[in-house]
């Protein structure tokens, strides 16, 4: 079809051989304590709540499938009034991917970056469901730079790397 005739553009192709496609997404572990409670839910004053992302990924050698990564995705949300914790919530959220045919300098900032931007709007909400579920607002979590994360973490390991030697 001519883009011409029809005043549409043409369709974008992916680059020949790459597949990127998310298999499962699924909760690997999760957890909310509430230690005060009820006491805890009584209290007027907002608790000060500390917030931690960590990205795990995992190669898993299967014969159907090449290239097949777990990417998981840990929260842990912690929050504390007059020094005590106030609820404590974990959550592994999981996602496992296929990169075939993609360039292997490509794939750590798929697995670091990529993914976890694809998961983080369901931890975002479990986080919320179990906040609000304990008693407390909901916990919203701002929008994540994993970019930011994923730099962050090569400059660590690069660091390391120049003190092993």
């Amino acid at each position: 079809m001519n883009t011409k005739d029809t005043g549409q553009e043409a369709p974008r192709e992916a680059p020949q051989g790459v597949n990127v496609r998310v298999l499962a997404q699924y909760v690997k572990d999760i957890s909310f304590e509430n230690p005060r409670a009820p006491q805890s839910l009584q209290e007027q004053s907002g608790p000060k709540t500390d917030i931690s992302f960590q990205i795990d990924t995992n190669e898993i050698k299967e014969e159907k499938l090449k290239d097949l990564y777990e990417v998981v995705l840990t929260v842990k949300a912690k929050a504390e009034r007059d020094g005590g914790p106030v609820f404590i919530c974990d959550v592994e959220y999981a996602t496992l991917v296929s990169l075939e045919g993609v360039p292997e300098d490509k794939n750590m900032p798929l697995l670091f970056i990529e993914v976890p931007r694809i998961s983080f709007p369901f931890v975002r909400r479990l986080i919320a469901d179990l906040t609000q579920e304990g008693g407390f607002p909901p916990l919203l979590l701002n929008p994540v730079d994993f970019t930011a994360l994923y730099v962050q973490k090569m400059e660590e390991e690069k660091a390391k790397g120049k003190q092993a030697n």
